[in-house]
């Protein structure tokens, strides 16, 4: 695949760790100006084009990659009416790194097609550590000539990658496996929090759950919070999570399966957002759930 430019909108903690690896493969970079964006001088130190407008970021590459916060950023980019739809030229390829609802996103993958481009759906996994390193795990959705094609790119800053099948299928496995993973870390915050409460030293909760079923990335994340009070390896907000935790029970509602446990979940979750913690990092949640009369 020729290295052609690559755009990228929402330079955040995890887009910045996408767009410099890219840059650092030799990828043409360009990207867009956002109150929301890390620190970018190490971009455009290296030649990377800073746009002030979304349209004209889009009209000046071939490959578009979007790592927004949802669908409705999603929605407004490429449905709304400023959106960057009309802007692409033929044959662009829109790659959607955000986590959305999948029926929303293939909504939007038809209003790009309907341009003459094409759209994949590349949600991520693990974190902005991952992500500076270039070791995301991708989850896609996409015709398989389209992925073969784009998977270059992806070699740059994925170290996993997972076709799950057509457009809609990588949001859609992202929503399962966040599910699980934000249910566990979710799951053992509580249980540290009652542990704390009955004189549970913590190296003794962390070895035990270490040693037993209670093991995975879940702890490996939570752990240093719980040890040291280190939320560095889990920087993933509760709002953040209670926004999966939703697309994910709208998912269930639209396939008609059990969400009991789903509901669970989220309503740890409203309530953490609800008493003011929303912004405060998941592992966090070992102190907070020590509140009582909740």
């Amino acid at each position: 695949m020729t290295k052609q430019t690559v755009g990228v909108i929402g330079v955040g903690m995890m887009g910045h760790g996408i767009a410099r690896n890219i840059q650092k493969k030799g990828w043409p970079l360009a990207y867009l100006d956002h109150p929301g964006n890390q620190p970018s001088d190490d971009l455009d130190a290296d030649g990377a084009r800073r746009f002030d407008d979304a349209s004209a970021l889009a009209a000046a590459c071939d490959i578009l990659i979007l790592c927004v916060t949802g669908s409705p950023q999603i929605e407004a980019l490429l449905l709304g009416p400023d959106s960057v739809t009309a802007a692409l030229r033929p044959g662009t390829i829109v790659v959607d790194c955000s986590t959305g609802i999948p029926s929303a996103t293939m909504k939007a993958a038809e209003a790009v097609k309907a341009v003459g481009c094409d759209f994949v759906d590349a949600a991520m996994t693990r974190t902005p550590k991952e992500a500076e390193e270039g070791r995301l795990n991708l989850l896609i959705g996409g015709d398989a000539a389209t992925v073969a094609a784009l998977t270059p790119l992806f070699e740059a800053f994925s170290e996993n990658r997972f076709h799950a099948g057509g457009i809609g299928r990588g949001q859609t496995l992202k929503l399962l496996h966040n599910f699980v993973s934000l249910g566990s870390v979710t799951l053992i915050a509580e249980a540290a929090a009652c542990a704390a409460e009955n004189d549970i030293a913590p190296e003794v909760l962390v070895d035990c759950l270490r040693r037993g079923g209670g093991y995975g990335a879940g702890l490996d994340r939570t752990a240093p919070y719980i040890l040291d009070g280190d939320v560095t390896p889990m920087r993933f907000s509760n709002s953040n999570a209670r926004k999966d935790l939703t697309y994910y029970s709208q998912l269930v509602e639209e396939t008609g399966t059990s969400r009991k446990v789903a509901e669970g979940v989220r309503g740890a979750l409203d309530w953490l957002v609800e008493t003011g913690h929303g912004d405060e990092m998941m592992p966090t949640a070992c102190t907070t759930f020590r509140k009582k009369d909740k």
